[in-house]
Protein backbone atom coordinates (compact mmCIF):
# COMPACT_ATOMS: atom_id res chain seq x y z
CA UNK A 1 0.00 0.00 0.00
CA UNK A 2 1.65 3.41 -1.13
CA UNK A 3 2.40 5.69 1.93
CA UNK A 4 0.69 8.55 0.99
CA UNK A 5 -2.52 6.29 0.64
CA UNK A 6 -1.83 4.99 4.44
CA UNK A 7 -1.39 8.42 5.59
CA UNK A 8 -5.42 9.10 4.98
CA UNK A 9 -7.00 5.91 5.73
CA UNK A 10 -8.54 7.11 8.57
CA UNK A 11 -10.54 9.84 7.09
CA UNK A 12 -10.75 7.84 3.80
CA UNK A 13 -12.77 5.35 5.85
CA UNK A 14 -15.49 7.29 7.29
CA UNK A 15 -15.99 8.78 3.41
CA UNK A 16 -16.15 5.52 2.11
CA UNK A 17 -18.88 4.48 4.52
CA UNK A 18 -20.49 7.67 3.46
CA UNK A 19 -19.97 7.37 -0.28
CA UNK A 20 -21.68 3.40 -0.49
CA UNK A 21 -24.93 4.42 1.49
CA UNK A 22 -27.40 1.59 -0.31
CA UNK A 23 -29.66 5.08 -2.03
CA UNK A 24 -26.55 5.92 -3.88
CA UNK A 25 -25.26 4.77 -7.40
CA UNK A 26 -21.92 5.88 -8.41
CA UNK A 27 -22.24 8.53 -11.29
CA UNK A 28 -19.71 7.91 -14.07
CA UNK A 29 -18.16 11.10 -13.36
CA UNK A 30 -16.87 12.02 -9.56
CA UNK A 31 -15.90 15.34 -9.28
CA UNK A 32 -14.49 17.07 -5.96
CA UNK A 33 -14.46 20.66 -6.15
CA UNK A 34 -13.51 23.65 -2.82
CA UNK A 35 -16.87 24.66 -2.81
CA UNK A 36 -20.32 24.93 -3.60
CA UNK A 37 -22.01 26.83 -6.18
CA UNK A 38 -22.77 30.37 -5.63
CA UNK A 39 -25.23 30.10 -8.50
CA UNK A 40 -26.00 27.92 -11.76
CA UNK A 41 -27.88 31.03 -13.36
CA UNK A 42 -25.49 32.20 -16.29
CA UNK A 43 -25.67 35.63 -16.18
CA UNK A 44 -24.94 35.77 -12.66
CA UNK A 45 -22.18 33.28 -11.89
CA UNK A 46 -18.95 34.98 -11.89
CA UNK A 47 -16.86 32.57 -9.97
CA UNK A 48 -15.04 29.37 -10.96
CA UNK A 49 -16.89 27.15 -9.32
CA UNK A 50 -20.34 28.36 -10.18
CA UNK A 51 -19.20 28.89 -14.28
CA UNK A 52 -17.76 25.09 -14.18
CA UNK A 53 -21.77 24.11 -13.61
CA UNK A 54 -23.56 26.60 -15.80
CA UNK A 55 -21.20 25.91 -18.56
CA UNK A 56 -21.90 22.27 -18.43
CA UNK A 57 -25.94 23.15 -18.51
CA UNK A 58 -25.98 25.71 -20.68
CA UNK A 59 -24.45 26.27 -23.90
CA UNK A 60 -23.68 29.75 -25.97
CA UNK A 61 -23.37 30.19 -29.72
CA UNK A 62 -19.92 29.00 -29.45
CA UNK A 63 -18.47 26.31 -27.09
CA UNK A 64 -15.05 25.57 -25.65
CA UNK A 65 -12.99 22.50 -26.58
CA UNK A 66 -10.81 20.48 -24.14
CA UNK A 67 -7.92 22.61 -25.12
CA UNK A 68 -9.80 26.30 -24.32
CA UNK A 69 -10.43 26.91 -27.54
CA UNK A 70 -13.70 28.09 -29.02
CA UNK A 71 -15.79 26.35 -31.66
CA UNK A 72 -19.32 26.39 -32.40
CA UNK A 73 -21.89 25.31 -30.09
CA UNK A 74 -25.70 26.55 -30.79
CA UNK A 75 -24.25 28.49 -33.83
CA UNK A 76 -23.10 26.01 -36.82
CA UNK A 77 -21.41 28.81 -38.55
CA UNK A 78 -20.78 32.38 -38.32
CA UNK A 79 -19.99 35.13 -40.88
CA UNK A 80 -17.41 38.08 -40.14
CA UNK A 81 -18.08 41.17 -42.28
CA UNK A 82 -15.35 43.34 -43.77
CA UNK A 83 -14.99 46.08 -41.15
CA UNK A 84 -14.98 42.94 -38.25
CA UNK A 85 -17.26 45.20 -36.72
CA UNK A 86 -20.84 42.57 -37.80
CA UNK A 87 -21.12 39.23 -36.65
CA UNK A 88 -23.67 36.76 -38.69
CA UNK A 89 -24.17 33.43 -36.62
CA UNK A 90 -27.00 31.10 -37.87
CA UNK A 91 -28.34 28.60 -35.43
CA UNK A 92 -28.25 24.59 -35.49
CA UNK A 93 -31.72 23.22 -36.65
CA UNK A 94 -31.16 20.75 -34.21
CA UNK A 95 -30.67 23.55 -31.55
CA UNK A 96 -32.99 22.41 -28.50
CA UNK A 97 -33.80 23.55 -25.36
CA UNK A 98 -34.09 19.95 -22.89
CA UNK A 99 -38.42 20.27 -22.92
CA UNK A 100 -37.94 19.47 -26.40
CA UNK A 101 -38.33 23.60 -27.64
CA UNK A 102 -36.36 25.07 -30.56
CA UNK A 103 -33.39 27.16 -29.24
CA UNK A 104 -33.92 30.75 -31.11
CA UNK A 105 -31.93 33.44 -32.18
CA UNK A 106 -34.96 35.55 -29.87
CA UNK A 107 -33.71 33.49 -26.79
CA UNK A 108 -29.98 34.82 -27.18
CA UNK A 109 -31.53 38.42 -27.54
CA UNK A 110 -33.66 38.41 -24.70
CA UNK A 111 -31.41 36.49 -22.35
CA UNK A 112 -28.38 39.29 -23.21
CA UNK A 113 -31.43 42.13 -22.36
CA UNK A 114 -31.46 40.26 -19.11
CA UNK A 115 -27.59 40.14 -18.51
CA UNK A 116 -27.26 43.84 -19.82
CA UNK A 117 -30.28 45.11 -17.04
CA UNK A 118 -28.94 46.54 -14.27
CA UNK A 119 -31.72 45.04 -11.95
CA UNK A 120 -30.43 41.23 -12.76
CA UNK A 121 -27.06 42.27 -11.16
CA UNK A 122 -24.72 40.61 -13.91
CA UNK A 123 -21.57 40.94 -12.58
CA UNK A 124 -20.25 40.07 -16.02
CA UNK A 125 -22.54 42.23 -17.89
CA UNK A 126 -19.51 45.02 -18.90
CA UNK A 127 -18.20 41.99 -21.24
CA UNK A 128 -20.81 42.58 -23.03
CA UNK A 129 -20.19 46.53 -24.22
CA UNK A 130 -18.33 45.44 -27.14
CA UNK A 131 -21.52 45.03 -28.35
CA UNK A 132 -22.89 48.48 -30.09
CA UNK A 133 -24.94 50.33 -27.27
CA UNK A 134 -24.47 47.73 -24.83
CA UNK A 135 -22.93 50.01 -22.11
CA UNK A 136 -25.70 52.75 -22.89
CA UNK A 137 -28.75 50.57 -22.27
CA UNK A 138 -26.76 48.63 -19.20
CA UNK A 139 -26.18 52.31 -17.72
CA UNK A 140 -29.76 53.72 -18.77
CA UNK A 141 -28.98 56.43 -20.67
CA UNK A 142 -31.08 54.52 -23.72
CA UNK A 143 -34.30 52.27 -22.34
CA UNK A 144 -35.37 50.63 -25.87
CA UNK A 145 -32.70 47.74 -26.50
CA UNK A 146 -33.44 48.10 -30.02
CA UNK A 147 -30.73 50.36 -29.59
CA UNK A 148 -27.91 47.71 -29.14
CA UNK A 149 -26.76 45.97 -31.33
CA UNK A 150 -28.59 42.63 -31.49
CA UNK A 151 -30.61 41.72 -33.98
CA UNK A 152 -33.12 39.28 -34.83
CA UNK A 153 -33.08 38.27 -38.42
CA UNK A 154 -35.08 35.32 -38.20
CA UNK A 155 -35.47 32.09 -35.88
CA UNK A 156 -32.42 30.74 -36.25
CA UNK A 157 -30.15 33.88 -37.44
CA UNK A 158 -28.78 36.14 -35.02
CA UNK A 159 -26.37 39.31 -36.49
CA UNK A 160 -24.33 41.44 -33.65
CA UNK A 161 -22.76 44.98 -34.07
CA UNK A 162 -19.62 45.87 -31.94
CA UNK A 163 -18.74 49.38 -31.26
CA UNK A 164 -15.33 48.37 -32.76
CA UNK A 165 -13.50 45.30 -34.11
CA UNK A 166 -12.74 42.87 -31.38
CA UNK A 167 -10.22 40.25 -31.78
CA UNK A 168 -11.46 38.09 -28.70
CA UNK A 169 -15.35 38.64 -30.09
CA UNK A 170 -15.77 34.28 -30.74
CA UNK A 171 -14.30 33.53 -27.60
CA UNK A 172 -16.54 35.75 -25.37
CA UNK A 173 -19.96 33.93 -27.57
CA UNK A 174 -18.41 30.66 -25.69
CA UNK A 175 -18.36 32.47 -22.08
CA UNK A 176 -21.58 31.62 -19.69
CA UNK A 177 -22.56 35.42 -19.51
CA UNK A 178 -23.64 34.76 -23.26
CA UNK A 179 -25.16 31.62 -22.13
CA UNK A 180 -29.23 31.94 -23.44
CA UNK A 181 -31.47 31.11 -20.45
CA UNK A 182 -35.21 29.53 -20.51
CA UNK A 183 -37.21 33.37 -20.10
CA UNK A 184 -40.55 32.08 -19.92
CA UNK A 185 -39.20 29.49 -17.11
CA UNK A 186 -37.58 32.49 -15.37
CA UNK A 187 -41.01 34.34 -15.12
CA UNK A 188 -42.59 31.49 -14.25
CA UNK A 189 -41.10 30.48 -11.61
CA UNK A 190 -38.45 34.31 -10.60
CA UNK A 191 -35.01 33.00 -8.51
CA UNK A 192 -36.27 29.49 -8.39
CA UNK A 193 -35.99 28.50 -11.79
CA UNK A 194 -32.50 27.11 -11.10
CA UNK A 195 -34.13 24.32 -9.01
CA UNK A 196 -33.84 20.60 -10.33
CA UNK A 197 -37.60 20.18 -10.36
CA UNK A 198 -37.82 23.57 -12.76
CA UNK A 199 -34.80 23.93 -14.66
CA UNK A 200 -34.69 23.93 -18.51
CA UNK A 201 -31.33 23.71 -20.38
CA UNK A 202 -29.69 23.39 -23.56
CA UNK A 203 -26.34 22.64 -22.16
CA UNK A 204 -24.78 19.05 -22.60
CA UNK A 205 -26.41 18.28 -18.75
CA UNK A 206 -29.75 18.45 -16.97
CA UNK A 207 -29.63 19.07 -13.38
CA UNK A 208 -31.00 16.03 -11.41
CA UNK A 209 -30.26 16.50 -7.95
CA UNK A 210 -28.91 19.28 -5.61
CA UNK A 211 -28.70 18.60 -2.21
CA UNK A 212 -26.51 21.18 -0.67
CA UNK A 213 -22.93 20.52 1.08
CA UNK A 214 -23.79 16.98 -0.12
CA UNK A 215 -23.56 16.79 -4.28
CA UNK A 216 -24.88 17.77 -7.64
CA UNK A 217 -25.77 15.13 -9.63
CA UNK A 218 -25.59 16.41 -14.03
CA UNK A 219 -27.31 13.54 -16.51
CA UNK A 220 -26.51 13.59 -19.80
CA UNK A 221 -29.49 16.30 -21.91
CA UNK A 222 -31.04 13.58 -24.56
CA UNK A 223 -32.01 16.86 -26.23
CA UNK A 224 -28.52 17.87 -27.02
CA UNK A 225 -27.38 18.35 -30.59
CA UNK A 226 -24.27 16.55 -29.58
CA UNK A 227 -25.18 14.37 -27.19
CA UNK A 228 -24.28 11.23 -29.07
CA UNK A 229 -20.47 12.59 -28.76
CA UNK A 230 -21.13 13.29 -24.37
CA UNK A 231 -19.62 10.01 -22.88
CA UNK A 232 -20.36 10.87 -19.41
CA UNK A 233 -23.77 9.64 -18.94
CA UNK A 234 -23.80 11.19 -15.21
CA UNK A 235 -21.49 13.52 -13.40
CA UNK A 236 -21.23 13.98 -9.62
CA UNK A 237 -19.61 16.98 -8.85
CA UNK A 238 -19.28 17.05 -4.49
CA UNK A 239 -17.76 19.93 -2.89
CA UNK A 240 -15.32 19.37 -0.13
CA UNK A 241 -13.20 22.25 1.53
CA UNK A 242 -10.74 20.29 3.04
CA UNK A 243 -7.97 19.62 0.81
CA UNK A 244 -6.64 16.52 2.64
CA UNK A 245 -10.50 14.96 3.16
CA UNK A 246 -10.21 15.54 -0.82
CA UNK A 247 -7.31 13.77 -1.34
CA UNK A 248 -8.11 10.41 0.44
CA UNK A 249 -11.51 10.59 -1.57
CA UNK A 250 -8.76 10.74 -4.53
CA UNK A 251 -6.56 7.98 -3.16
CA UNK A 252 -9.72 5.60 -2.24
CA UNK A 253 -11.07 5.66 -5.59
CA UNK A 254 -14.40 7.71 -4.36
CA UNK A 255 -13.36 10.21 -7.00
CA UNK A 256 -11.89 10.66 -10.23
CA UNK A 257 -11.31 14.13 -10.80
CA UNK A 258 -10.18 17.11 -8.72
CA UNK A 259 -8.72 20.14 -10.58
CA UNK A 260 -9.04 23.26 -7.54
CA UNK A 261 -5.78 24.63 -6.59
CA UNK A 262 -6.42 25.18 -3.12
CA UNK A 263 -6.70 21.22 -3.26
CA UNK A 264 -3.28 20.57 -2.51
CA UNK A 265 -1.80 20.45 0.99
CA UNK A 266 0.99 22.41 1.49
CA UNK A 267 2.93 19.86 3.38
CA UNK A 268 2.44 17.61 0.75
CA UNK A 269 3.58 19.49 -2.22
CA UNK A 270 7.07 18.02 -3.25
CA UNK A 271 5.45 14.37 -2.36
CA UNK A 272 2.26 15.08 -5.05
CA UNK A 273 4.64 16.36 -7.92
CA UNK A 274 6.31 13.18 -7.91
CA UNK A 275 3.18 10.63 -8.56
CA UNK A 276 1.90 9.97 -12.27
CA UNK A 277 -1.63 11.28 -11.32
CA UNK A 278 -0.99 14.95 -10.56
CA UNK A 279 -0.70 16.97 -13.37
CA UNK A 280 0.19 20.85 -13.68
CA UNK A 281 0.32 23.28 -16.68
CA UNK A 282 0.65 26.77 -16.93
CA UNK A 283 -2.63 29.13 -17.56
CA UNK A 284 -4.01 32.62 -17.58
CA UNK A 285 -4.54 33.19 -13.99
CA UNK A 286 -3.19 35.33 -11.37
CA UNK A 287 -3.47 35.45 -7.76
CA UNK A 288 -3.43 39.10 -6.09
CA UNK A 289 -4.45 41.27 -2.61
CA UNK A 290 -7.43 43.12 -3.38
CA UNK A 291 -7.34 46.63 -1.26
CA UNK A 292 -10.52 48.32 -0.93
CA UNK A 293 -9.29 51.70 -1.20
CA UNK A 294 -12.19 53.65 0.19
CA UNK A 295 -11.59 52.31 3.65
CA UNK A 296 -8.93 54.37 5.88
CA UNK A 297 -5.98 53.68 6.07
CA UNK A 298 -6.37 52.09 2.79
CA UNK A 299 -7.46 55.91 0.88
CA UNK A 300 -3.83 56.61 0.86
CA UNK A 301 -1.78 55.26 -1.73
CA UNK A 302 1.44 55.77 -0.23
CA UNK A 303 0.19 53.15 2.46
CA UNK A 304 -0.92 50.76 -0.49
CA UNK A 305 2.46 50.73 -2.28
CA UNK A 306 4.11 49.95 1.42
CA UNK A 307 2.06 47.57 1.73
CA UNK A 308 2.96 45.88 -1.73
CA UNK A 309 6.62 46.88 -1.55
CA UNK A 310 6.43 44.91 1.98
CA UNK A 311 5.45 41.49 0.71
CA UNK A 312 8.13 38.99 -0.87
CA UNK A 313 6.59 37.10 -3.37
CA UNK A 314 9.46 34.86 -3.96
CA UNK A 315 9.25 33.66 -0.43
CA UNK A 316 5.41 32.51 -1.21
CA UNK A 317 6.29 31.04 -4.28
CA UNK A 318 9.39 28.81 -3.17
CA UNK A 319 7.90 28.15 0.84
CA UNK A 320 4.24 27.78 0.08
CA UNK A 321 3.05 27.45 -3.22
CA UNK A 322 5.71 25.40 -4.57
CA UNK A 323 4.70 24.56 -8.18
CA UNK A 324 6.83 26.69 -10.01
CA UNK A 325 4.98 29.33 -9.84
CA UNK A 326 6.14 32.48 -11.76
CA UNK A 327 6.55 35.55 -9.37
CA UNK A 328 3.43 38.23 -10.97
CA UNK A 329 5.22 41.64 -11.60
CA UNK A 330 1.74 42.96 -12.87
CA UNK A 331 -2.10 41.55 -13.26
CA UNK A 332 -1.45 40.56 -16.77
CA UNK A 333 0.22 37.17 -17.05
CA UNK A 334 3.65 37.51 -19.57
CA UNK A 335 2.59 36.41 -23.27
CA UNK A 336 -1.38 37.15 -22.85
CA UNK A 337 -2.73 37.49 -26.26
CA UNK A 338 0.03 38.55 -28.89
CA UNK A 339 2.83 38.31 -26.75
CA UNK A 340 1.91 41.23 -23.74
CA UNK A 341 4.35 42.04 -21.38
CA UNK A 342 3.34 43.69 -18.29
CA UNK A 343 5.16 46.52 -17.10
CA UNK A 344 7.30 46.28 -14.21
CA UNK A 345 4.73 48.31 -11.97
CA UNK A 346 6.84 49.02 -8.15
CA UNK A 347 10.16 47.00 -7.84
CA UNK A 348 10.09 43.56 -6.15
CA UNK A 349 10.50 42.93 -2.25
CA UNK A 350 11.70 46.77 -1.09
CA UNK A 351 11.53 47.01 2.77
CA UNK A 352 13.56 50.26 2.79
CA UNK A 353 11.05 51.89 0.42
CA UNK A 354 8.09 50.59 1.95
CA UNK A 355 9.15 52.11 5.49
CA UNK A 356 10.04 55.23 4.07
CA UNK A 357 6.32 55.08 2.29
CA UNK A 358 4.78 54.50 5.56
CA UNK A 359 6.28 56.80 7.22
CA UNK A 360 5.73 59.51 4.75
CA UNK A 361 1.91 58.68 5.60
CA UNK A 362 2.27 59.58 8.88
CA UNK A 363 3.06 56.35 10.70
CA UNK A 364 7.07 56.38 10.99
CA UNK A 365 7.70 52.36 12.42
CA UNK A 366 3.99 51.47 12.14
CA UNK A 367 3.37 53.99 14.96
CA UNK A 368 -0.22 54.67 15.26
CA UNK A 369 -1.24 52.74 12.60
CA UNK A 370 -4.73 51.00 13.21
CA UNK A 371 -5.52 47.61 13.38
CA UNK A 372 -6.08 45.95 9.88
CA UNK A 373 -7.47 43.33 9.30
CA UNK A 374 -6.65 40.78 5.49
CA UNK A 375 -9.96 38.19 4.33
CA UNK A 376 -9.04 34.96 3.04
CA UNK A 377 -10.96 31.65 2.02
CA UNK A 378 -10.77 28.24 4.37
CA UNK A 379 -7.73 26.48 2.24
CA UNK A 380 -4.99 25.60 3.70
CA UNK A 381 -3.14 26.92 1.33
CA UNK A 382 -4.25 30.28 2.00
CA UNK A 383 -4.05 30.05 5.44
CA UNK A 384 -0.59 29.43 5.41
CA UNK A 385 0.06 32.58 3.01
CA UNK A 386 -2.10 35.03 5.15
CA UNK A 387 -0.13 33.68 7.93
CA UNK A 388 3.07 34.40 5.49
CA UNK A 389 1.81 37.91 4.73
CA UNK A 390 0.98 39.03 8.19
CA UNK A 391 4.41 38.05 9.59
CA UNK A 392 5.52 40.20 6.32
CA UNK A 393 3.79 43.42 7.01
CA UNK A 394 4.62 42.87 10.87
CA UNK A 395 8.44 42.30 10.28
CA UNK A 396 8.91 45.47 7.29
CA UNK A 397 6.13 47.79 8.70
CA UNK A 398 5.46 47.30 12.71
CA UNK A 399 1.78 47.10 11.68
CA UNK A 400 -0.70 44.46 13.46
CA UNK A 401 -3.11 42.70 10.24
CA UNK A 402 -5.33 40.42 11.92
CA UNK A 403 -6.56 37.19 9.79
CA UNK A 404 -10.47 36.80 9.04
CA UNK A 405 -11.59 33.46 7.29
CA UNK A 406 -14.73 33.17 5.46
CA UNK A 407 -16.38 30.31 3.60
CA UNK A 408 -16.79 31.04 -0.13
CA UNK A 409 -19.55 32.66 -0.92
CA UNK A 410 -19.66 35.09 1.98
CA UNK A 411 -15.85 36.18 0.74
CA UNK A 412 -17.44 36.52 -2.74
CA UNK A 413 -20.60 39.09 -1.07
CA UNK A 414 -17.61 40.84 1.08
CA UNK A 415 -16.03 41.41 -1.56
CA UNK A 416 -18.71 42.37 -3.74
CA UNK A 417 -20.02 44.77 -1.21
CA UNK A 418 -16.57 46.42 -0.34
CA UNK A 419 -16.79 45.17 3.59
CA UNK A 420 -13.45 44.02 3.92
CA UNK A 421 -9.88 46.43 3.91
CA UNK A 422 -7.48 43.43 2.26
CA UNK A 423 -8.30 40.20 0.97
CA UNK A 424 -6.93 37.52 -1.26
CA UNK A 425 -8.09 37.32 -4.55
CA UNK A 426 -7.43 35.30 -8.01
CA UNK A 427 -8.28 35.71 -11.65
CA UNK A 428 -8.58 33.57 -14.26
CA UNK A 429 -8.59 34.95 -17.97
CA UNK A 430 -12.15 34.62 -19.85
CA UNK A 431 -9.99 34.55 -23.16
CA UNK A 432 -6.68 35.07 -24.34
CA UNK A 433 -6.59 39.02 -24.30
CA UNK A 434 -4.99 41.43 -22.06
CA UNK A 435 -8.27 42.94 -21.70
CA UNK A 436 -9.63 40.36 -19.20
CA UNK A 437 -7.69 41.06 -16.75
CA UNK A 438 -7.07 44.57 -16.96
CA UNK A 439 -11.15 45.90 -17.54
CA UNK A 440 -11.90 44.48 -14.46
CA UNK A 441 -10.47 47.43 -12.69
CA UNK A 442 -12.45 50.32 -14.90
CA UNK A 443 -15.21 52.20 -13.01
CA UNK A 444 -18.27 50.47 -12.62
CA UNK A 445 -17.30 47.10 -13.66
CA UNK A 446 -18.97 44.65 -11.33
CA UNK A 447 -15.70 42.55 -11.34
CA UNK A 448 -13.81 45.79 -9.39
CA UNK A 449 -14.36 45.40 -6.22
CA UNK A 450 -11.45 47.62 -4.78
CA UNK A 451 -13.70 50.84 -5.18
CA UNK A 452 -10.51 52.11 -7.58
CA UNK A 453 -11.53 54.51 -9.84
CA UNK A 454 -9.71 56.94 -11.99
CA UNK A 455 -10.41 58.25 -15.31
CA UNK A 456 -6.88 58.59 -16.70
CA UNK A 457 -7.18 54.44 -16.45
CA UNK A 458 -10.82 54.39 -17.86
CA UNK A 459 -9.70 56.25 -20.63
CA UNK A 460 -6.66 54.01 -21.48
CA UNK A 461 -8.64 51.18 -21.30
CA UNK A 462 -11.16 52.94 -23.65
CA UNK A 463 -8.54 54.25 -25.98
CA UNK A 464 -7.53 50.53 -26.32
CA UNK A 465 -10.32 49.07 -26.80
CA UNK A 466 -10.70 51.61 -30.16
CA UNK A 467 -7.06 51.09 -31.15
CA UNK A 468 -6.76 49.19 -34.41
CA UNK A 469 -2.93 48.75 -34.29
CA UNK A 470 -2.29 45.91 -32.10
CA UNK A 471 1.60 47.31 -31.49
CA UNK A 472 -0.36 51.25 -29.95
CA UNK A 473 -3.16 48.99 -28.31
CA UNK A 474 -0.39 46.55 -26.10
CA UNK A 475 1.25 50.69 -25.34
CA UNK A 476 -1.80 51.81 -23.87
CA UNK A 477 -2.75 48.55 -21.65
CA UNK A 478 0.94 48.62 -20.52
CA UNK A 479 -0.07 52.45 -19.13
CA UNK A 480 -2.98 51.58 -17.85
CA UNK A 481 -1.48 48.51 -15.97
CA UNK A 482 1.71 50.83 -14.49
CA UNK A 483 -1.13 52.83 -13.10
CA UNK A 484 -3.44 50.21 -11.79
CA UNK A 485 -0.59 48.17 -10.16
CA UNK A 486 2.22 51.01 -9.43
CA UNK A 487 1.16 54.43 -8.72
CA UNK A 488 -2.14 53.56 -7.27
CA UNK A 489 -1.18 49.76 -6.24
CA UNK A 490 -4.63 48.78 -6.11
CA UNK A 491 -4.09 45.41 -6.37
CA UNK A 492 -0.80 43.68 -5.12
CA UNK A 493 -0.10 40.65 -7.86
CA UNK A 494 1.87 38.04 -6.55
CA UNK A 495 2.61 35.20 -7.95
CA UNK A 496 0.53 33.75 -11.92
CA UNK A 497 -1.34 30.38 -11.50
CA UNK A 498 -0.14 26.97 -12.38
CA UNK A 499 -3.07 24.62 -13.15
CA UNK A 500 -3.41 21.60 -11.35
CA UNK A 501 -5.08 18.67 -12.07
CA UNK A 502 -5.45 15.27 -9.91
CA UNK A 503 -6.82 12.20 -12.32
CA UNK A 504 -5.41 9.10 -13.94
CA UNK A 505 -4.41 9.62 -17.67
CA UNK A 506 -4.17 6.20 -18.50
CA UNK A 507 -7.98 5.88 -17.66
CA UNK A 508 -9.13 9.33 -17.81
CA UNK A 509 -9.09 11.13 -21.30
CA UNK A 510 -10.49 14.36 -22.13
CA UNK A 511 -8.75 16.56 -19.35
CA UNK A 512 -5.96 19.01 -20.89
CA UNK A 513 -4.04 21.61 -19.35
CA UNK A 514 -4.75 24.67 -21.03
CA UNK A 515 -4.51 28.26 -21.01
CA UNK A 516 -8.34 29.40 -19.69
CA UNK A 517 -8.12 26.62 -17.13
CA UNK A 518 -11.78 25.53 -18.66
CA UNK A 519 -12.03 21.37 -18.70
CA UNK A 520 -15.75 20.45 -19.91
CA UNK A 521 -17.27 17.32 -18.34
CA UNK A 522 -18.42 16.49 -21.97
CA UNK A 523 -15.28 16.08 -23.38
CA UNK A 524 -14.02 13.77 -20.86
CA UNK A 525 -14.16 9.96 -21.50
CA UNK A 526 -13.04 6.51 -20.05
CA UNK A 527 -10.22 5.36 -21.66
CA UNK A 528 -10.52 1.47 -21.91
CA UNK A 529 -8.34 -1.18 -19.47
CA UNK A 530 -4.73 -1.64 -20.24
CA UNK A 531 -3.74 -5.15 -20.61
CA UNK A 532 -0.75 -6.97 -19.10
CA UNK A 533 1.11 -8.92 -22.19
CA UNK A 534 3.30 -11.56 -20.73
Amino acid sequence: MPALMRAFLPTAAALLLAACAPDRQRADLVFIQSAEPETLDPALASDQVSMRLATSLFEGLCRVTEDGRPEPGMAERWEVSEDQRSYTFYLRPEARWSDGKPVTAQDFAASWERALRPETGADYATLMFVIKGARDFAEERVRDFSAVGVRVVDDKTLRVELENPTPYFIDLCSFVTLCPVPMQTIQRHGSAWVKPRHIITNGPYLLEDWRLDDRILLRKNPAYWDAAHVAMGTVEVRPVQDANTALSFFLTGQCDLMMDKGMVPPSLTQRLRQEPWFHTGPFLGTWFIRVNVTRPPFDDARVRRAFALAVDRRRIVEKITQLGEPVASGMTPPGTGQGYQPPPGLPGHDPESARRLLAEAGYPGGKGFPRVEYLHIPLPIERSIAIELQSMWQQTLGVTVGLVKQEQKVWLKSMRELTYQMCRSSWVGDYNDPSTFLDLFTSGNGQNRTSFKSTEYDDLIASAAAQADPAERMRLFQKAESLLIGTQAAVIPVYHYVGVQFYHRDRLAGVRANLIDDHPFRCMRWLPPQLDHP
